[in-house]
């Protein structure tokens, strides 16, 4: 009897024991689907949060041109904040950017340059509140001429918005500005602060990879012998990491500049004939360009029927571009510049 029933023990404890085995694999398995719950709901919010700050808003974006002519405008304050950035070239083979900005109250934005004719075209398109320190000849002209709302900050009481920060004698890299310090202004000068007015640009109501795209983790647009914008795709954020001369483009608050969509927007710049090195830059019209997301890259096209009017930009098939929710940088540049997509 005792022998039995040190076999029915045994067999009772090899069954206790199998039963333990079987039931560990079930932990992860259990936390899986939470997790994964977890991303859903985080992107979920993020794309709520972006629609309400930037898209499904009456508030009127405020525009800055902010300066990139070589090392000495570096680094740059406030471009982690804006959800739409501009960039074009200037004289001499530097660019210049123009950030966008709704829904935020970035408090150093800068250093803040002058104003190009062509940079207008893009200040109509998203009904923007314009501020720009300085002007050239015909910047001055067309602002008048369209009758853009401005913030200047060579006139009178508009100086009195910025501030310098002179990293050397007859620093010229050194003007900034704060959206508080815009709004308050633009009120003062009777500015409208809301608008109905919408820019072409459609975002998607959630995050999407391309379909038939090309490879995208590497970006180079080399707008001149001197200067090259980059970006770097981070598969962990989804973010492209933006790189300038192929060093990080690292602002001042230590954040490097960041895009969830990039568009390649070929446009022709020629000399604007003056007698001096600036440029033209024809806005209008229609062409070719790139949309990169999420690693990949397909090719778009785009048109513009007016300085002041939208631009619209489709997909091969002729249907309307989406872009994934989140910041957007819009690279104009030239169809014969080397650009290198990998």
């Amino acid at each position: 009897m005792k022998a039995i029933f040190k076999v029915v023990a045994m067999i009772m404890s090899l069954t206790l024991l199998a039963g333990c085995g079987k039931e560990e694999p079930s932990v992860p398995a259990s936390i899986e689907p939470l997790a994964q719950e977890e991303k859903v709901d985080k992107a979920a919010q993020e794309i709520e949060e972006f629609f309400e700050k930037h898209v499904d808003t009456n508030e009127r974006p405020i525009a800055v041109m902010v300066d990139n002519d070589d090392k000495n405008a570096r680094p740059h304050a406030g471009l982690d904040e804006a959800y739409l950035i501009y960039e074009m070239v200037v004289e001499g083979g530097a660019t210049r950017f123009m950030p966008v900005f709704l829904g935020v109250d970035t408090e150093k934005i800068g250093p803040v340059r002058s104003s190009r004719h062509y940079f207008l075209d893009y200040v109509m398109e998203n009904d923007a509140i314009y501020t720009h320190f300085g002007w050239s000849p015909k910047a001055i002209t067309d602002i008048s001429a369209f009758g853009i709302n401005k913030i200047n900050g060579v006139l009178g009481a508009d100086g009195g918005i910025f501030w310098r920060e002179q990293k050397f004698k007859g620093d010229w890299h050194s003007a900034y500005t704060s959206l508080e310090k815009v709004r308050e202004l633009a009120k003062q000068k009777g500015y409208k602060t809301e608008t109905t007015a919408k820019n072409g640009l459609k975002f998607a109501k959630e995050y999407f990879e391309l379909e038939n795209a090309k490879p995208a983790k590497s970006v180079s647009l080399e707008y001149s012998g001197l200067y090259t914008t980059g970006y770097t795709y981070n598969a962990e954020t989804k973010l492209y990491e933006k790189t300038i001369n192929g060093a990080p483009h690292t602002l001042q608050n230590g954040n490097t500049v960041t895009a969830k969509n990039i568009i390649i927007h070929y446009v022709y710049d020629t000399a604007l004939g003056d007698g001096t090195a600036r440029r033209n830059i024809n806005t209008t019209g229609s062409g070719k360009g790139v949309y990169i997301t999420e690693g990949g890259a397909v090719e778009i096209s785009w048109s513009k029927p007016s300085r002041s009017g939208n631009t619209t930009y489709k997909t091969g098939d002729g249907a309307e571009l989406l872009l994934n929710p989140g910041k957007t940088i819009i690279n104009l540049i030239s169809p014969s510049a080397t650009i290198v997509i990998e």
